[in-house]
Parts: structure tokens; sequence; C-alpha cells
């Protein structure tokens, strides 16, 4: 496949996308399971940005190995490429978890006075605990990956390829 549109290589057209779809699952994703109200609103919309994400990150990697082929490796492009390579196991992880507690929120909860309502347990307190734990780990873990790669990126195009100075 030809990964150029309009001259310009995919890969730094994509990135704009990744960047943007997925911390925005990540955030919904943690929005969901600690407010209950943005669940609500957010509904499948959660799931349904998690898997844009899904989808969008190995076109990215796919459109960035392409463009590899076709630069001159240096260290930081071998440094960006190899960061990277660690982003879709994060998004996979966010898009299950955002799946699972849609469905759970969806069907696994039980009907009370036409509210939403989890059995209150000690146990399933405790268990939902350790679920927003979690989750907070994975979708924190997955925005730093994001922005690591993003710099790696960026010092890898634009490191010491522009003046201090005004070029008048």
């Amino acid at each position: 496949m030809d990964y150029v549109i309009n001259g310009l290589p995919m890969h730094v057209l994509l990135v704009h996308g990744t960047v943007v779809f997925v911390p925005l699952a990540a955030l919904c994703t943690v929005l969901s399971i600690v407010w209950p109200i943005a669940r609500r609103r957010l509904g499948i919309v959660t799931p349904l940005i998690a898997l844009g994400a899904l989808v969008l990150v190995p076109i990215t990697q796919q459109a960035g190995e392409w463009l590899m082929k076709r630069v001159d490796t240096t260290p930081a492009i071998t440094a960006h490429t190899g960061i990277a390579s660690s982003l879709l196991p994060w998004v996979i992880g966010v898009f299950v978890v955002a799946m699972a507690q849609w469905l759970w929120f969806r069907y696994g909860t039980t009907q009370a006075d036409g509210m939403r309502k989890k059995l209150g347990t000690a146990g399933s307190r405790i268990a939902g605990a350790v679920a927003v734990v979690l989750v907070l780990i994975l979708c924190g873990g997955t925005v730093f990956k994001v922005a690591e790669i993003g710099e790696a990126g960026s010092r890898a195009v634009w490191e010491n390829s522009f003046s201090q100075e005004a070029q008048d």
C-alpha cells in the first residue's frame, strides 16, 4: 500500500488522530468508571472511541514503518520506533476495559426504583475500588505512552533542524 496523501506521508497525518483518540478513549474510560453521570451520558460512545483508537494505532504504525524505509535511519528515529511499537497492547487494554465496563453497567447491574444500582456487598465495593485503581493505572500509562512516543517522534523530526534565531 502507498502511504501518501496529497504528497505527504500518511504517518504524519495519522499521528494527529492517534494523539487525539487514544488519550480521549482513556479519559472517557476513566470518567465512565468513576463518575456515574458521565457514564450515563457517554454510554456506548466510550467503547466506540476506544475502538476507533484501536483501529487507528496499527494503521498509524504501518504508515510509520512505510515511512521509516524512506528516510535516513537515525538514533532518534530508531528510539521513536522502538517506543511506538509498545502502544498497541496499552490501547487493546483500554478498549477491553471500556467495552467491559459499558457491558457491566448496561447489563450487569440490577434495577431498583428506576435507577441502576450495583449490589452493595463489601466484597463488591472492594472489587469496584480495585477496578477503579487498575483502570486509572491502565489509562494513565496509556496516556503517558502516547506522550513519550510523541516526544520521541518530535525529537526525531525537529531536533537540530531549526534555528533559534528568526530568519529574515
